[in-house]
């Protein structure tokens, strides 16, 4: 039992170090919805979608395949100096060739240049992040990587709240003032990007002693095993990427209203809590697989722990689509954005599918068969795509949404198939299913049939038979739990 109190304890130290700056960004939704109108939040949503894929790629999964060298080879240093200078020359490369041909891009993307040159700064100071903040999970130092997560969120935040709110107002009142000299009329966009800049800036600038104090020396031949570990996970960042976020790209592309996607964008966010429950907990949960991967009872552990995930995700999931009404009036405080509503519990379900993936996908990272969670990833993106080049002309984002709910859904299902073959655990899948299928079930029911979704006292006595539904299945060890207690 100690073995999963202190995996808790992990996931809740980097959970910390996730889910607050998660919850400080989203504050920026709010924001957003107020300030900008519904056009002007699809084109920074298009950008941010743009901006996720260039991720991905900077980092090439570089940094699963250090936490993965790290734990195998015995000269910690060079894995370290190795992963770091391979990052810093992509990176720069990368900044050279994005200033270079913004012009280009930005015909290609139709965004303006100058959104392009923020973007290309905000994605090479991100990756140059990326190993520095993977060393520091590795050397077991969450209380350090929490304070920089959320320094930088929070700089972010504030910056927006200046830009956004506080400058225009200093500009007015003084029009021959100092504030007036860096204020512009209708540089919304630009001022938020403006704000992630300086926050990513900062964020490497405390970071940086890592470049300046490196001990060991690039290694060819570990970098190449480096590489040939990390393009799986690449190529599944790349589907993940799609899956995720092409969507807004894609709807754009097939003359959706900037105004619609910014709805969808905006209600999309309402997908937060289970985002911020599966980020913090892939955080903690991958270096304990590995950690662990030689235990002999590692199987049953996997098993507990997933069966575990999925009681907590349906909870968080059912929870967030019985309030959603609720949850709007503050993440989505502009009721011209509520037209999108219809799309939550979709987007919620599709985050909880998602986080069973995770859990499921522990066979093939654990036999270095990365290339399969590749595939995997790719049969989703296909999925994705098809679904909504199908749907979209029909049904507009709502076919996005329920693109993404099912390439998570056949994602899961096909990793589930395979690991049965390949590396055996031994799933509770009755339970695990009744669960997943309860939760759905609960959902519909609460949030599209409207004489349900109008009751508060009809979603909370729903909610309240699941829990009762949980506590007859899990009693005997609830009440061992809190014996040991």
């Amino acid at each position: 039992m100690s073995l999963y109190k202190n995996l808790f304890k992990q996931t809740a130290i980097y959970g910390l170090a996730t889910v607050l700056p998660r919850m400080l960004s989203f504050l920026l939704n709010p924001l957003y919805v107020k300030v900008l109108p519904k056009g002007e939040f699809g084109e920074v949503s298009i950008i941010f979608a743009y901006l996720v894929f260039l991720n991905v790629i900077l980092s090439y999964g570089m940094e699963t395949a250090f936490f993965r060298f790290y734990n195998l080879e015995e000269d910690k240093k060079k894995v370290i100096s190795t992963a770091t200078i391979s990052i810093f020359w992509t990176s720069l490369l990368f900044l050279g060739f994005g200033l270079l041909f913004r012009k280009t891009l930005g015909h290609w993307t139709d965004i303006d240049p100058q959104f392009i040159t923020y973007t290309v700064w905000i994605l090479v100071l991100d990756a140059l992040a990326v190993i520095p903040f993977s060393k520091l999970r590795a050397n077991k130092r969450p209380m350090v990587y929490a304070a920089i997560k959320i320094g930088n969120v929070m700089t972010n935040l504030c910056l927006n709240v200046f830009f956004l709110l506080a400058l225009p107002k200093l500009a007015q009142g003084n029009p021959n003032g100092f504030w007036s000299t860096i204020y512009y009329d209708h540089f919304q966009i630009g001022y938020i990007f403006i704000s992630n800049i300086i926050a990513s800036l900062l964020t490497f600038l405390v970071l940086s002693p890592d470049y300046f104090q490196l001990k060991g020396k690039f290694d060819k031949v570990l970098w190449k095993k480096m590489l040939n570990y990390a393009y799986p996970i690449l190529i599944a960042g790349i589907a993940f990427a799609i899956n995720e976020h092409f969507d807004k790209i894609l709807l754009e592309k097939m003359h959706v209203s900037k105004a619609d996607i910014g709805a969808y964008s905006a209600c999309y966010k309402l997908g937060l809590f289970m985002v911020l429950f599966r980020t913090a907990y892939t955080l903690g949960i991958e270096p304990f697989f590995f950690s662990h991967a030689s235990n002999e009872n590692a199987p049953q552990t996997y098993a507990t722990i997933t069966k575990y995930f999925v009681i907590f995700g349906s909870f968080i999931c059912l929870f967030v689509i019985v309030f959603a009404d609720l949850f709007k009036r503050v993440l989505v405080p502009n009721p011209d954005y509520w037209d999108a509503m219809k799309i939550v519990p979709l987007i919620v379900l599709a985050n909880f599918f998602l986080g069973i993936y995770t859990n499921l996908s522990v066979w093939y990272k654990l036999i270095d068969k990365t290339k399969v969670g590749a595939y995997i990833s790719l049969v989703g993106a296909a999925v994705t795509l098809l679904l909504n080049f199908i749907l979209i002309p029909i049904m507009s984002y709502t076919g996005s949404a329920i693109a993404t709910i099912a390439a998570y859904g056949s994602m899961m299902i096909i990793s589930y198939q395979m690991g049965k073959k390949k590396y055996p655990i031994p799933y509770d899948f009755p339970k695990i299913f009744s669960y997943l299928g309860l939760t759905v079930v609960l959902s519909a029911l609460s949030f599209y049939i409207p004489y349900v979704r109008e009751s508060y006292l009809l979603k909370i006595v729903l909610l309240s038979l699941f829990l009762y539904f949980i506590y007859r299945n899990e009693k005997e060890t609830l009440l061992r739990i809190a014996k040991r207690k």
